[in-house]
């Protein structure tokens, strides 16, 4: 195993010479030296696009990689060994095996969740839901089947959004992007519910629609809906205090978001959205702020400001870090970094980012259960498996 130490002194001397005193390793939310040292280790290399990450019981990872396969890690040795009986996915352009979620009670039931992009056997594509259930002994996914499609299937490989997580209270969440659409305007299929693309979708794990979901004494609305106006939330997690479920989602040109999801809220792309068309400084939407019938993003990236293309986000309540507690990291795609916020209820502070200078794009970031230890997913074909873990 590889590690590659950040000390105290190196992080200063960064922060120092971009002219901020700001918070990764130099002055945390709190005011005060967040970490002495943390170090970089590689856990494994080797995987090809990984995007979603779990942990098993005993400690292993559980991980997709896009190209279509799920592979369990062993973190001290770094071994993989690749699960059989994962499902067909199409891996052209955004596309392929995406997020990964085991049931909160595995291995009792043992159900492994994934989300792909799956075709209608005519070239269409959309966002698919399905579970199987994991030995991880055996590396074998068996009675797989397909729980949802968020329809219609479309000719685009884009905007797939599909992250899934359980709330608490047992039902799953799962996005749906809005397939890269570009008819800006009311029109849009975000802001048509009778569809599922550009929503959050709330499901109960047999993937059947929960009876208390908001709309469906709604014939309007599809009933598998819990809010929707979203463009390309990448990521999803759960504030571990408040039950809150959190998204980040993908603006056009900048207009990038943190957002905290209400029951049957509309999140307003593309009709209010502090984006601009790409190229340009011409605004796609209203402002969001504008607009009291819309739910305002918690924190956004404004037309102009560089942006934050993001991906998935987690909230670090472990124990190796104990004054990262409460906040919240988020992968950054295009500006390779990964990104920490301070969290108070719903006000957000942006801290300077941790790994900048490693130009890794951060497809994923998970907590391990036990040690606290952060976990990093990096999106390259040949991508390692990377960890924080404080320094000894």
């Amino acid at each position: 195993m590889s590690e590659d130490t950040l000390d105290r002194r190196a992080l200063l001397r960064a922060c120092v010479g971009a002219g901020i005193l700001g918070s990764t390793g130099c002055i945390g939310s709190s005011g005060k030296p967040s970490i002495e040292d943390v170090t970089v280790e590689t856990v494994a290399t080797g995987l090809q696009s990984p995007w979603g990450i779990d942990f098993l019981p005993d400690d292993r990872v559980v991980l997709t990689e896009r190209v279509g396969a799920t592979a369990i890690v062993a973190p001290e040795t770094g071994d993989i060994e690749r699960v059989d009986g994962v499902p067909d996915v199409s891996t052209a352009g955004q596309g392929g095996l995406l997020d990964v979620s085991l049931h909160p009670d595995y291995p009792e039931p043992a159900w492994l969740y994934l989300t792909y992009s799956g075709t209608d056997g005519a070239g269409a594509t959309a966002t698919m839901l399905g579970r199987g259930r994991l030995d991880p002994d055996a590396a074998v996914l068996t009675a797989f089947e397909r729980l949802h499609v968020a329809e219609p299937f479309v000719e685009s490989d884009a905007h797939y959004g599909s992250r899934v997580v359980f709330g608490p209270d047992g039902a799953m969440y799962m996005t749906a992007g809005d397939r890269q659409f570009k008819n800006f305007g009311p029109e849009h299929v975000a802001q048509d519910p009778t569809n599922e693309l550009g929503t959050t979708l709330r499901l109960d794990p047999d993937g059947t629609i929960p009876d208390d979901n908001p709309f469906v004494d709604d014939p309007d609305v599809e009933d598998s809906i819990f809010s929707y106006g979203h463009r390309n939330p990448q990521g999803m997690t759960v504030h571990p205090e408040t039950g809150d479920l959190w998204q980040s989602e993908h603006g056009e040109e900048d207009g990038d978001e943190l957002n905290v999801i209400e029951r049957g809220g509309n999140y307003g792309w593309p009709i209010a959205t502090y984006a601009c068309r790409y190229g340009t400084d011409d605004p796609v939407g209203d402002r969001p702020d504008e607009r009291e019938d819309l739910v305002e993003p918690v924190y956004y990236w404004e037309c102009g400001s560089g942006g934050f293309p993001p991906a998935g986000m987690t909230f670090y309540d472990g124990d190796a870090f104990p004054d990262w507690r409460g906040d919240l990291f988020v992968g950054n795609l295009a500006g390779r970094s990964l990104g920490r916020f301070a969290v108070d209820g719903r006000e957000v502070t942006e801290l300077d980012p941790l790994l900048a200078e490693r130009g890794w794009r951060i497809r994923a970031v998970e907590a391990h259960p036990r040690t606290g230890h952060l976990y990093v997913v990096i999106d390259d074909e040949d991508a390692p498996l990377v960890r924080l873990v404080p320094e000894t």
